[in-house]
């Protein structure tokens, strides 16, 4: 959520953001609101002052008709006062809606661009393997190898669905271990979290109003909880309606979860294969640090390396891409994406994002800190894909396949498959 005081300085920074990121707001509403707000909370703060004022005189007074009239007074007082504080509340409770919707303006480096088409790639590493035979797809790889069965998962589940079989299952774990160890290496503490939550850490890291359709809600519970898309909710989450002590910070954490998307809106895009599914499993980084913009930044580019160095050590080509205005979401004020490179698609494809959002969930979360001149603030809050799996899977059955139809298991997956290095 963003800072009211700052869209009451500056609205059209505001106005600029909604437009830039294709989000329907009307900026013009929420000022109204929250000027009728204001002046509903003096008039509370003023009432209240009167009656706190007309209590303390009915002490002093010892003519019982002045001391019986002062009570009476206090009396009207009180219910004026009531009033008025349900007149603030109920501003209040329209306004948060509205503020809800407001877009945390992207930062000024941020490229222009309508979608993920206008990202501008900035690095590229690896180089693109070129086949001397014809190259096969992951479905085809995964069926005829026995590792990929697409067509029992919709059978069971639906569009979008799969089962992952045998040494196929063992590879997907294989990477997601990696990740977690090569994080544990750096320090990050290893978590693992609830998927199914309410709807306020929901709401409190941005994917409520905005995106709710993305999500699968639990509606026989009472009140609904809702299935995580991504394990930065309950990371970021954690300490939701807490004040942290500044020696604390920066906290680091990781965990791997399973996720769980609806996909709303990609009718007929990515239907084949694993890129585009309703449920994968994810290991996920997650920053709280300092209310600082430049100690944000380095977090930005630290976690963007932390996964940039899972891929590398798979040895497949990437590219790291500043994503553009058009693309980001409502609450990212910057944002890197890594696409590594699948041959079937003949192009790269959307693997990683991370993410700095500044104070934006934090304020959402009441998520805070006591600095060291004592001093409460809002946090900072960073996220990234450490890796994603069975995406992660298109890449590595895809650029490892050789001309007999088998599959070279990449040299750091070794260890956790027993030392295996091919299927087939």
């Amino acid at each position: 959520m963003i800072d009211i005081k700052l869209l009451r300085e500056n609205p059209e920074k505001y106005r600029r953001a909604a437009e830039l990121k294709k989000i329907q707001v009307d900026v013009a509403a929420v000022l109204d609101l929250d000027s009728a707000l204001l002046k509903l909370q003096q008039e509370f703060e003023k009432l209240r002052a009167e009656q706190n004022e007309a209590s303390k005189q009915i002490g002093r007074l010892k003519d019982p008709d002045q001391k019986q009239a002062a009570i009476a007074k206090v009396s009207a007082l009180k219910d004026q006062v009531k009033q008025a504080e349900q007149r603030w509340k109920s501003a209040e409770a329209q306004l948060r809606p509205l503020l809800l919707q407001v877009p945390q303006p992207p930062d000024e480096d941020v490229p222009l661009g309508k979608d993920d088409s206008e990202n501008v790639e900035i690095k590229r590493w690896g180089e693109v393997r070129p086949f001397d035979f014809e190259p096969k797809d992951h479905v085809t790889l995964g069926a005829k190898l026995g590792l990929i069965d697409i067509e029992r998962g919709v059978k069971l589940a639906g569009t979008r669905s799969y089962f992952l079989l045998g040494l196929g299952t063992l590879l997907h774990q294989a990477v997601l271990r990696l990740a977690q160890d090569m994080m544990l290496e750096r320090g990050f503490v290893p978590m693992t979290v609830p998927v199914l939550v309410r709807a306020e850490p929901m709401e409190g890291t941005g994917y409520f109003p905005i995106g709710r359709e993305q999500s699968y809600a639990m509606t026989n519970e009472d009140p609904p909880v809702y299935l995580v898309g991504t394990a930065e909710v309950s990371l970021t989450a954690y300490h939701m309606n807490e004040t942290l002590d500044v020696a604390s910070l920066p906290r680091r954490y990781v965990a791997t979860s399973s996720c769980f998307r609806r996909e709303a809106g990609t009718y007929g895009k990515d239907t084949a294969g694993l890129y585009r599914i309703h449920q994968f499993d994810k290991v996920e980084q997650v920053i709280i640090c300092r209310n600082d913009v430049e100690e944000s930044k380095r977090w930005h580019q630290a976690i963007l390396a932390n996964a940039e160095d899972v891929v590398q050590r798979l040895k497949l080509p990437y590219r790291v891409v500043v994503v553009c205005t058009g693309d980001l979401g409502q609450g990212q004020a910057a944002k890197y994406d890594i696409e590594t490179w699948m041959p079937s698609r003949k192009n790269y494809g959307e693997t990683h994002s991370a993410s700095r959002f500044y104070d934006f969930q934090a304020r959402r979360l009441n998520l805070r800190y006591r600095d060291t001149d004592g001093k409460v603030r809002y946090c900072h809050t960073l996220n990234n894909t450490v890796i994603a799996s069975p995406r992660i899977l298109i890449s590595i059955l895809e650029n490892y396949q050789n001309a007999d139809g088998s599959v070279t298991i990449p040299e750091a997956l070794r260890p956790y498959l027993g030392g295996r290095e091919k299927i087939g």
